[in-house]
């Protein structure tokens, strides 16, 4: 039987917490989703500010990367170069913003972040993560 790494409660509360970080330094109010890597959502935190729509985004970012192993960027750009079709697939977090958790080569879950720009959002994501694997 293979054997892969999972989150802990900890490693959720490590990224959550670097992320948060990062958005408060630079004063950006966005909502910060983690998931599994199942796309089942582990944490969820609406910085003061943030808009309320950016609950229902945030994680539906991180589930698209989860789910597709990869940065949810790549989606957006997939349909942006005309593969207007990938519009149909069932996927609701299309848009840059969402981050794999990699360990040992096995995603573990995944961040998703929603707010400010598309950029700023990957890199709140992307600092959580640094919180968990360097």
């Amino acid at each position: 039987m293979q054997q892969k790494p999972f989150l802990s409660g900890d490693d959720v509360g490590r990224m959550a917490a670097a992320a948060a970080a990062e958005a408060k330094a630079n004063r950006w109010a966005v909502t910060i989703a983690i998931v599994d890597d199942g796309g089942h959502l582990l944490w969820l935190q609406r910085l003061d500010g943030a808009a309320p729509i950016s609950a229902q985004i945030a994680p539906a970012k991180a589930r698209t990367s989860a789910l597709g192993r990869r940065e949810s960027k790549v989606y957006e750009e997939m349909i942006n170069g005309g593969r207007s079709a990938f519009l149909s697939a069932p996927l609701d977090g299309m848009l840059e913003g969402g981050v794999p958790v990699m360990v040992d080569g096995h995603c573990v879950g995944a961040v998703g972040v929603s707010g400010v720009k598309a950029s700023e959002d990957a890199q709140i994501a992307r600092a959580g993560i640094a919180a968990l694997v360097g």
